[in-house]
């Protein structure tokens, strides 16, 4: 990348301004009749009333810069006659292009993204910190992002040196008379304050500019990012409520003169169908979506234009109405780059404000059959020469495809063979005396795919597939908790917080119980199925609990874990689960796929 990229991204786009001046009559012909300007002129100087917008959208990227693999890679899409097509989908070099063809003909074209954009990262970002994905969106040409939960991953000091720049305080620089420059663009916290001085972390929004026209973004985490990160990320740090944030910076914006506003909110819904065409709007207006963001969405300002939505990984392009009753935009771009949502809005000169009645939203696919952006493979490239040595060790071998972020099920392959690699790792007295393990169902990033993704073969299990696995590296603890907080803990899956969307608890060998998702809370969990090796749960007796560091904080409302008593810290996650593969598998047996017979699920 150039070392005057803001220049040079000026210069783009005084280049496209030029090429599409001659398009704007059309777009303007084009447009509801609600949005055209009675009697504008054009030439002789006058500006038509209405210019259309290009918002390009995507979130949750998590350092996927290659396109992520196995049926996590994968896009469903609805065909014609009703049939889910799977597509494969992603990789930057993949979105650069999808980006920059959309751009084209868009004299006024801006690109935001809603949160996640680094950690929970494969190995050729995560080993870096996250540099390369940060300078790979330095070069996508991102105008502005929402921090999202995992940018706190690491905690405050380095989500301000990703926005910074400047070398790693531990590991230094990783090329050789290169420092590290941060991202070009800004990334927005304004739901984010410092305890001791009630100050915002950094900026709670900014304003795009050009040509006369100014749309204000504001950019916001969810509240609850504290319960889904390690108390050392959010050290210091107090997050607030999404809708009065937004709220009151709309407020500020709208008294500086920005009448159009957009929200960038990590925090969404779940539609009604997994397939990113899916018309959320039928049969009424956001009939199809629920989760989260549809409450906060109908909280927010109507001087808000329209929503960019994260977290919940899913795609949708909705409208909910706002406080007024009027239909808003509320998108979503799926994750790891695998779509964009491409969002015309229309801004009248006059009024300053966006017309809403003509607002259009669509979702695309970043598909693979189009060319490479050359500068991302060379980028890919270069990064991935430094992470060979490490990446390319083979831990195991696998016979088949082992489900875990692109399973659906409550219990997920990978997440049985992760639960019995903790058990099996911190199961000797002097490792802690483990009886039991649990896995929270967030924390497994990717599926161990059999196909080889580089020249290992297929069927093994490098270093880095390993890792996109499980990124954190987090460390393990092992607890002591009574069994009336075990079954507490398993209630917990299904009630409380997780009641809306349960997080199911991926369990070692030898814990079975019976899930029945006709009932509701917590008597989910059916108490007297409950049992360890063939026993029911004592509520009196001790046991010996091991998870990781995060679930043992009481994190993703496991409350009932973090009473854990008599604490021993043992290896990190992705240590355990290289040894079990190593010790579980070979060439000539490979590690099969395991039965998921743990849990009975009635539904």
């Amino acid at each position: 990348m150039s070392a005057t990229p803001q220049k040079n991204r000026a210069t783009r786009r005084v280049l496209a301004a030029a090429a599409g001046l001659a398009t704007v009559g059309a777009l303007v012909a084009a447009m509801p009749a609600g949005a055209q300007d009675r009697g504008h002129g054009h030439g002789h100087g006058h500006k038509p009333r209405t210019v259309d917008v290009q918002l390009l959208s995507f979130n949750d990227l998590h350092g996927n810069l290659e396109p992520p693999a196995g049926s996590a890679g994968n896009v469903s899409e609805t065909q014609p006659d009703g049939t889910v097509k799977a597509i494969p989908a992603g990789g930057v070099e993949y979105l650069a292009t999808s980006l920059r063809t959309a751009r084209k003909g868009n004299p006024y074209s801006v690109t935001a993204a809603g949160g996640d954009m680094v950690g929970a990262s494969p190995l050729l970002s995560g080993l870096f910190h996250d540099e390369p994905t940060i300078e790979a969106l330095n070069g996508l040409d991102l105008d502005v992002t929402a921090v999202g939960n995992h940018e706190f991953d690491e905690g405050a000091a380095e989500l301000a040196r990703l926005q910074n720049g400047g070398c790693h305080p531990v590991e230094g620089c990783y090329e050789k008379g290169k420092k590290f420059k941060g991202a070009d663009f800004p990334y927005l916290a304004a739901n984010v304050t410092k305890e001791k001085t009630g100050r915002p972390l950094l900026k709670p929004y900014t304003v795009w500019k050009k040509n006369g026209v100014k749309i204000g973004f504001i950019g916001v985490t969810l509240e609850g990012t504290p319960d889904i990160v390690t108390a050392n990320g959010v050290k210091g740090l107090k997050f607030h409520d999404e809708v009065e944030t937004i709220n009151k910076y709309a407020r500020e914006l709208d008294r500086k003169g920005v009448k159009s506003i957009v929200a960038l909110i990590h925090e969404g819904g779940a539609p009604a169908s997994t397939s990113y065409n899916y018309d959320c709007d039928s049969p009424g207006a956001g009939d199809g979506i629920s989760g989260p963001i549809v409450d906060i969405a109908k909280g927010i300002t109507p001087k808000v234009d329209a929503l960019v939505t994260g977290h919940t990984h899913q795609a949708y392009v909705c409208t909910v109405p706002d406080p007024s009753g009027k239909p808003r935009m509320v998108t979503s771009a799926s994750s790891f780059g695998k779509l964009y949502t491409d969002t015309t809005l229309t801004y009248d000169r006059r009024t300053k404000d966006i017309v809403r009645t003509s607002v259009k939203s669509a979702n695309h696919v970043v598909t693979r059959d189009q060319a490479k952006a050359t500068d991302m493979t060379r980028l890919i490239d270069r990064w991935n020469k430094l992470a060979a040595p490490i990446a390319s060790k083979p831990q195991g071998w696998i016979s088949a495809d082992i489900n875990g972020r692109g399973s659906t099920a409550p219990e997920k392959p990978l997440g049985n063979v992760i639960a019995d690699a903790q058990l099996e790792g911190l199961a000797p007295a002097d490792k802690g005396g483990a009886e039991v393990a649990f896995m929270n169902p967030g924390g497994i990033r990717a599926d161990l795919v059999h196909k080889a993704s580089g020249s290992e073969g297929d069927g093994v299990v490098t270093y880095g597939e390993a890792f996109t696995v499980q990124p954190f590296t987090n460390m393990m603890n092992v607890v002591d908790l009574t069994g009336a907080q075990l079954v507490t803990a398993l209630q917990q899956q299904v009630s409380g917080g997780n009641e809306a969307s349960p997080k199911i608890l991926q369990v070692s060998k030898g814990l079975t119980y019976t899930l029945d998702l006709t009932k509701s809370g917590a008597d989910r969990v059916v108490a007297g199925t409950i049992k360890l090796n063939g026993e029911a749960i004592d509520p009196a007796r001790t046991y010996r609990v091991a998870m990781n560091e995060f679930l043992a904080g009481g994190g993703d409302g496991f409350a009932a874990l973090g009473e854990g008593t008599n604490k021993l810290v043992g290896a990190s996650d992705l240590d355990l689960f290289n040894a079990y593969l190593a010790a579980h598998s070979t060439a000539a047996a490979p590690l099969a796929p395991p039965a998921t017979d743990r849990i009975t699920v009635i539904q």
